[in-house]
């Protein structure tokens, strides 16, 4: 016969559970608005990068080592629905690097223009990651990748910044809840 978890432990298996639940989901309804263009949410033809939101969103409060891991997983599935080459996971592995080496506490005050500014940084280092693979692949002209990216980034940093608090928000918010709850400060 199984014995029943006692309360605790069943109070805590239940919190990770819907902790992961919500990891889990917010990367699928991010990844399934990366293959959407609604109204609103275009500019030039380009949308916002919503995985390098949740990249920005997950490293700003956690080590270097977690950010890298969470935009490698989010590069390779963003190669996945799309193309592969020029990679994703590249960009967003040194968004996962560079946003978890961010002392907030330190450097910023932790708030939504904070979190766009740095949306906005890294999404124009993703897409000079991209460019710069698409010049040594050596399949495009040069110039052609410099016209292309300046438009594409901006586009892109724009629209990322921009509705970076959508996921920001909610997400912070649980998992201040969540650490809270486990008496994590």
């Amino acid at each position: 016969m199984i014995k029943p978890l006692p309360l605790r432990k069943q109070s805590l298996l239940n919190l990770h559970l819907w902790n992961s639940g919500i990891i889990l989901g917010s990367v699928l309804l991010c990844s399934v608005m990366m293959l959407l263009r609604l109204p609103a949410m275009v500019l030039s033809g380009i949308g916002p990068n919503w995985l390098l939101v949740w990249v920005v969103t997950w490293s700003v409060k956690r080590t270097t080592l977690q950010g890298t891991m969470a935009g490698i997983c989010l590069g390779l599935i963003q190669d996945g629905l799309t193309a592969s080459q020029p990679t994703h996971t590249m960009g967003l592995a040194l968004v996962g690097l560079l946003t978890g080496r961010l002392n907030t506490k330190r450097f910023l005050q932790e708030d939504f223009i904070s979190i766009a500014l740095i949306v906005f940084a890294m999404a124009l280092m993703v897409e000079a990651t991209a460019a710069i693979q698409f010049g040594l692949g050596g399949t495009h002209r040069l110039e052609d990748v410099w016209l292309h990216f300046r438009q594409t980034a901006l586009s892109s940093a724009i629209l990322s910044s921009f509705w970076a608090p959508v996921v920001y928000f909610p997400l912070n918010r649980w998992w201040e809840r969540y650490h809270r709850l486990l008496g994590i400060e």
